[in-house]
Parts: C-alpha cells; sequence; structure tokens
C-alpha cells in the first residue's frame, strides 16, 4: 500500500522581477520544510519573478539550464519542490511555467495552457500557450498532475489530468480580489472551484496562492490542501506562512470507489462528439489531426 503523502504550501509575496531575493525566500522556505517532514512543498504561481512580470519577459525569463534551477534543485535534496517563473523555451518562446524538481534535477515541467487576458489580467500579450496535460510519479501510487491558476478554469483540462492517472492535483496561483472585476469573488471561487474537483474525482488538491499588493492587485493568500472527499485538511490566512497536511491514499480508493467518476468516464465518446463538433464548426481536418 502507499505510504501517506506529506504535502506543504509556502505561501508568500514576492518581490516584483527580484529573482535573487525571491531565490532566497525559496531555500529559507525549502529548509523549513525539511525540518516539517514534507515530501512535496510548492509555492504559488510565477513565485520567482511576481506576478506582473509578463512586461520584463525579455529581461526575466530563464530557460531550464539556468543556475536558478539548479540552486533550488539542489536545495530541494530529496523533497520534491515546485516552482513557478518565466521559462524561455525553445525558439525564443516564453511561457509561465511551473517546475517540480527533486535530488538535484528537474522531475516535471509544466507550461500554463489557459492563459486569461480579461479583466486586470493581460497573460496571453506576454506568454505562449503551453500544449500538454500530463503526470509524473512522486512516489508509489502517487502520480501528480500539476495545472497552474486558470487551467483549473478549464473543467477539460482537470478531467485529462484524471484520464492520465492522476492522484494527486498541485495547483499554484495567483489570485488577486480585483483580477477579474469587482462583481467576481475570487476567494469565494476558488473554494468552489477546488472543493468541487477533489469531490467530483476522488483528487487530492493542494493550491497554494500568493499574498501582498503588486499596484492595483490584492493578493489575498488563503492557500489550501484538500483530501479526496472535498475536505479541508490545511489553509491558510493572508500572511506568509507554510501549511502541511498528509493525504492519505487509502482515502483516495474510498472516495473512487464510492463514485467512480474517472471509472465510468467515457473518453470515447469525448473523442467521437469533438470530432463531430470540430466538423460542425468547420475545422479543417489537417488542423484536426495536429492539433
Amino acid at each position: 500500500m502507499a505510504t501517506p503523502l506529506r504535502v506543504g504550501v509556502a505561501q508568500m509575496e514576492s518581490a516584483l522581477g527580484d529573482i535573487d531575493a525571491n531565490v532566497e525566500k525559496h531555500v529559507e522556505a525549502i529548509a523549513d520544510a525539511r525540518g516539517k517532514g514534507v515530501d512535496v512543498l510548492m509555492f504559488p504561481e510565477v513565485s520567482l519573478t511576481g506576478h506582473s512580470a509578463g512586461h520584463d519577459a525579455l529581461t526575466l525569463a530563464r530557460d531550464r539550464g539556468d543556475p536558478v534551477v539548479s540552486t533550488l534543485a539542489d536545495a530541494a535534496g530529496d523533497i520534491c519542490v515546485i516552482f513557478g517563473f518565466i521559462e524561455e523555451g525553445p525558439a525564443a518562446q516564453f511561457y509561465n511555467s511551473s517546475f517540480a524538481v527533486r535530488d538535484g534535477r528537474i522531475l516535471f515541467i509544466h507550461r500554463k495552457i489557459n492563459l486569461p487576458t480579461y479583466g486586470a489580467l493581460e497573460e496571453g500579450k506576454h506568454y505562449a500557450s503551453g500544449r500538454y496535460v500530463d503526470t509524473f510519479e512522486l512516489a508509489h501510487r502517487w502520480r501528480a498532475s500539476l495545472l497552474i491558476c486558470a487551467d483549473v478554469w478549464n473543467p477539460g483540462l482537470v478531467y485529462l489530468s484524471a484520464l492520465h492517472g492522476a492522484t494527486v492535483l498541485f495547483v499554484p496561483i495567483s489570485s488577486a480580489r480585483e483580477a477579474v472585476g469587482a462583481e467576481f469573488d475570487n476567494p469565494s471561487g476558488w473554494d468552489v472551484c477546488v472543493r468541487f474537483y477533489a469531490m467530483i474525482y476522488g483528487l487530492p488538491v493542494v493550491m497554494a496562492n500568493r499574498v501582498g499588493q503588486e499596484g492595483d492587485l490584492t493578493f489575498w493568500g488563503g492557500s489550501r490542501i484538500l483530501d479526496a472527499f472535498g475536505r479541508t485538511l490545511a489553509e491558510a490566512g493572508t500572511g506568509e506562512e507554510i501549511i502541511v497536511a498528509d493525504l492519505d491514499y487509502e482515502r483516495v480508493r474510498k472516495a473512487r470507489h464510492l463514485l467512480p467518476t474517472v471509472r465510468d468516464s467515457d473518453l470515447a465518446l469525448i473523442l467521437r462528439e469533438s470530432e463531430r463538433l470540430a466538423s460542425i464548426v468547420g475545422v479543417p481536418e489537417s488542423v484536426r489531426k495536429h492539433s
């Protein structure tokens, strides 16, 4: 049987554009988490650069071989550490990416797919969109999926994570109260969002938000860890802190036995209907084959 997975969230305030200062805070948090016996520690979205750094992508972007990545990979030791920054990929493409590192190496990279360009958000102006949903192995029977912020507001991406075999979902976010608009309650919206996915798929969810102020944006914190029934195991306040909780694989087994959503997902139906819809709206077959 799988052993419990101790997960931690480092809710922090990032200094906008100051990668060196942010790396120092990451290293300190990793040391703190090691003392708490954490197996996986996650930081918020773009934790190394700050939320509004897209304008300075040419200056702040780093590729996977950058010393900043190796510094955090070495500091991680046997802890899986998930952090975010502006990644420069092949062909001078810039991505909002999160890296998972452990034992001095990169385990996994996720490039944000759903780039919001509405309200006070303008990521589509600065970043290329990621193209893949995948999972990676953390430990025996613990398979992780990593989706960044607005990715989980596309239900299809979480659906794909579940079908790829995820048994825990990590969601780094950078959510401000003012991001969408005055009539949209971001903290309440996120509460409903992550509880729904945890419950519907029997999928523990680890969410890391940031805190602090950037210009007119107020980041509200509220990072949390949920079990496979959507119950909150740990929740942060509005300041910098590390929260920790143990995830029990037996709870995943029980949740998926009682509510077999993953088992009953009809991928053949989805594929057939997607193809039919594409033909209705006029997507050329050549595009459908290569999308």
